[in-house]
C-alpha cells in the first residue's frame, strides 16, 4: 500500500512516517508541503491514502484537499488531515471539504492505526493483533487476576450503559466510543477495539452499526472475564 505523508516540518513528517510504518507493510512516500504533494499527484502518483498537515506554506492541507476533491482522478482518494488545531470550526471545515479523517497532534500510533482500520477494514482484519490472554494482560498491567476481573466488570457495565443510551444519536458519541475502545485495548481485547474504532471514525454511523460494535465488544469482555475467572 502506498502512503503519502505531507508535512513541512521534517521532524513531524519523519515521526508520522515512522508511525505509518509501524501500522503495517507500506511504501511510504513524502512531500514537503501541499504544493509538492500536488505536483506528485498531478504527475500520476496514486497513493492508497494521504496523511497531510493542515497548516503549511505554499499550499495548506485544506487547499490541497480542495484540489484533490475537485479532480476526477483523485476525488475518491482517502485524505486524513493532521493538525494541532482541534476547535469545532476547523473540524467542521475539514469535514465540509471532504476530509476522510482527522488526527490531532501530538499524534500517537493508535490514532494512525485507527485510520487504517476504519478506511481499510479488510486489510486491518488480516493484520489484526490477536487478543491477549488474561495472564498476559495482568502481567503487562502489573495486577492480579482479581483486579483484572474488576476492570473487566467495570468495562462491561460501561458497555451496557452505552448500549442502552444509543450513543450514535448525539455529539459526544465518538468520544464515548473512543473511551470504550481504549478500555478494550488496555485489557488486551484488540478485535473489539478495532470494531469500536471503525464505527467511531464513521461519519454519522447508523444505530445498527453502533449496536453491532458494542455487542462485539461486550461479548469479548464476557469471554475475557470467563477466562480470567478460570485462571
Amino acid at each position: 500500500m502506498k502512503v503519502l505523508v505531507v508535512d513541512d516540518d521534517i521532524v513531524a513528517r519523519m515521526m508520522l512516517m515512522h508511525l505509518v510504518d509501524s501500522c503495517g507493510s507500506h511504501a511510504i512516500l513524502e512531500a514537503e508541503d501541499g504544493a509538492d504533494a500536488w505536483r506528485q499527484l498531478e504527475a500520476g502518483l496514486r497513493p492508497a491514502i494521504v496523511f497531510c498537515d493542515l497548516r503549511m506554506p505554499h499550499m495548506s492541507g485544506l487547499e490541497l484537499l480542495q484540489r484533490v476533491r475537485a479532480n476526477a482522478a483523485t476525488a475518491e482518494l482517502p485524505f486524513v488531515l493532521v493538525s494541532a488545531a482541534s476547535d469545532g470550526a476547523t473540524l467542521d471545515e475539514a469535514a465540509a471539504l471532504g476530509a476522510s479523517g482527522y488526527i490531532v497532534k501530538p499524534f500517537r500510533q493508535e490514532d494512525v492505526r485507527a485510520q487504517f482500520e476504519r478506511l481499510f477494514p479488510s486489510t486491518a482484519a488480516v493484520q489484526e493483533t490477536p487478543d491477549e490472554a488474561p495472564h498476559e494482560v495482568a502481567r503487562r498491567l502489573g495486577i492480579d487476576h482479581a483486579r483484572l476481573r474488576l476492570y473487566l466488570d467495570g468495562l462491561a457495565r460501561q458497555l451496557q450503559v452505552a448500549m442502552r443510551e444509543s450513543p450514535a444519536s448525539d455529539e459526544g458519541a465518538e468520544a464515548r466510543l473512543n473511551r470504550l475502545r481504549e478500555g478494550c485495548k488496555t485489557l488486551g481485547l484488540y478485535a473489539a477495539a478495532a470494531a469500536l474504532a471503525k464505527v467511531a471514525g464513521t461519519r454519522s454511523p447508523g444505530p445498527d452499526e453502533v449496536a453491532a460494535a458494542l455487542a462485539t465488544a461486550s461479548a469479548a469482555v464476557a469471554r475475557q472475564a470467563g477466562r480470567a475467572a478460570g485462571g
